[in-house]
């Protein structure tokens, strides 16, 4: 029981800190809703279930090997996030009535399927909490299965908290800041993330 405790807790704690998919959930949540960001949400969390199987299976070896490709799958992670970041900032008019449509599922996926953040996290996850069981494949099957779940949670908390700012930034002028605001810190993640 204290190992799934303390699996859960360091997964909560690296998904969970403000980085790419969270302040991009967030800016979406404040910009365009629950409702309308789900397809977002559900892409960002497939496209995470992706991730967990790659590093289960073996990824971080891979890019251990083979610093080159690392790399090149980080500097496309990094292009894409500052798409998605654009995209935030650049929706136009006022919260409730934001013209064009909300970031859509592959949207989602590609941004956590090309994020460094998650990697990083789950190669920290899988080196350090995996949960010792009587068979190892069952043993990194529960382990991804834990961390989905508390994925689960975390992410649609950071989406539900965008969410909540919506009544607040209700005309153009504070919605355009707001989303600025979420671009803007989604961008510094990026920086940070690259630099580590």
């Amino acid at each position: 029981m204290e190992s799934i405790i303390s699996l859960v807790l360091t997964t909560a704690l690296l998904l969970g800190s403000p980085g790419p998919a969270p302040l991009a959930l967030a800016g979406v949540g404040a910009s365009f809703g629950f409702k309308r960001g789900m397809g977002f949400l559900s892409g960002i969390l497939c496209g995470l279930l992706v991730v967990i199987i790659a590093v289960a299976c073996g990824l971080g070896t891979l890019f251990m090997a083979y610093p080159t490709a690392r790399l090149f799958c980080q500097t496309v992670g990094i292009a894409y996030l500052c798409y998605v970041a654009y995209k935030i900032a650049s929706a136009q008019g006022g919260i409730s009535g934001l013209h064009g449509p909300a970031p859509s599922f592959k949207d989602g996926f590609i941004l956590n399927l090309i994020n460094p953040k998650a990697y990083a996290a789950f190669l920290a996850i899988f080196a350090n909490n995996i949960l010792v069981l009587e068979d190892p494949f069952v043993s990194v099957i529960a382990t991804g299965v834990v961390c989905f779940v508390v994925a689960v949670i975390v992410d649609g908390l950071w989406m539900a908290i965008g969410g909540s700012l919506r009544p607040f930034f209700s005309k153009p002028v504070q919605a355009r800041w707001l989303r600025w605001t979420f671009s803007g810190a989604l961008l510094a993640s990026i920086i940070i993330t690259a630099i580590q």
